[in-house]
């Protein structure tokens, strides 16, 4: 008896410790599952943005012990946070821009697989003090606040000005801030000022900014060109040995993902108080923001066609944006 009243106290207490949500029922397991008949526990990581956004109805379900895996959630503003976490086995499924998951790919040899795109574009042009920008080519001569450099709002702003004749750092100047907050203090205090901001931002940047507006939806210009591909902001990848593992419960994850983004699309009201429980971005402005935040969860043959094109403009812009060779058909996980 004494033994019992040890192993569930030291039960109690590890329970306690665990920073983790876990589910109410164990995951059904699947033929060919290697997973555990226990209930699979996802780390999960996402960026303090649109990408975390589309997280939060999942997050506060396996709260409530309402979705079938559980969830250890992690946030951070930038990738470089959360990369190295994925690869050392800290974190199982992290959102990423799409350039970055091609280039974990070819570092890890093949040791991660790209499960969903999104995030579709959320970066917008916006200008304080006038209408001097009304389509990309106006962007000539002028010089733009921007974040994001080395990343995808650098690649994509790159080839939106490469058609339509203009070259980035010749023709169009960018001044590189590390936190889109930066360019909106920075703006506030200029009475002219043109800057690429992605949502939830731009919105922010309009609550504080008099006389903002915005100019250009990237998004809109890059589909104007009609190339065949989509402009992608982040996508979902998971580690291939988790993914190997567990592939029921990487299911289950772009099931439950899917649901929490369809969720935060048809309810921004409601998805923006959780926006703020999670610490994202204030319910305010998360009401307004979400309906352009292009929230997705694109699976299977879909996504390695919109993802697959929009690396390939890239890597035929500069290689090294997708760490120097276009991924293989290995990168794509197809068993959704």
């Amino acid at each position: 008896m004494k033994k019992m009243i040890s192993l569930l106290l030291a039960l109690a207490l590890a329970l306690t410790l665990c920073a983790c949500v876990t589910p109410k029922t164990p995951m059904p397991i699947e033929d060919g599952d290697k997973s555990a008949a226990q209930p699979v526990t996802v780390r999960l990581g996402g960026l303090k943005g649109p990408t975390s956004m589309g997280m939060v109805k999942l997050l506060d379900d396996a709260e409530s012990g309402a979705t079938e895996n559980g969830y250890a959630f992690t946030m951070a503003a930038s990738a470089n946070e959360l990369t190295p976490q994925l690869v050392q086995g800290e974190l199982d499924i992290v959102a990423v821009p799409a350039n970055v998951a091609a280039i974990l790919y070819s570092q890890t040899e093949g040791g991660v697989e790209l499960l969903a795109a999104g995030t579709l574009g959320v970066l917008y042009m916006v200008e304080k003090g006038g209408e001097t920008v009304t389509d990309v080519a106006s962007l000539s001569g002028k010089t733009i606040y921007a974040t994001g450099k080395g990343a995808t709002p650098e690649y994509a702003l790159t080839y939106l000005l490469s058609q339509h004749g203009l070259t980035l750092g010749t023709d169009v100047q960018v001044e590189w801030k590390s936190e889109p907050t930066e360019i909106v203090a920075l703006m506030a205090e200029q009475e002219n000022a043109v800057a690429m901001l992605p949502q939830p931002f731009v919105t922010v940047a309009q609550g504080q900014v008099e006389g903002l507006r915005v100019a250009l939806d990237l998004s809109a210009e890059w589909d104007k060109l009609d190339n065949g591909s989509r402009l992608i902001t982040s996508v979902l990848v998971a580690r291939k040995a988790f993914a190997d593992e567990h592939p029921a419960a990487v299911r289950t994850f772009l099931s439950e993902y899917a649901a929490s983004t369809d969720y935060a699309n048809a309810n921004p009201a409601e998805a923006a108080v959780l926006v703020e429980k999670y610490g994202i971005v204030k319910a305010a402005v998360a009401e307004k923001a979400l309906p352009e935040c292009n929230l997705v969860c694109i699976t299977g043959t879909d996504m390695k066609s919109a993802v697959g094109g929009y690396l390939q403009t890239l890597y035929d812009l500069k290689p090294e944006a997708v760490g120097g060779a276009m991924p293989d058909d290995g990168f794509y996980w197809m068993d959704a």
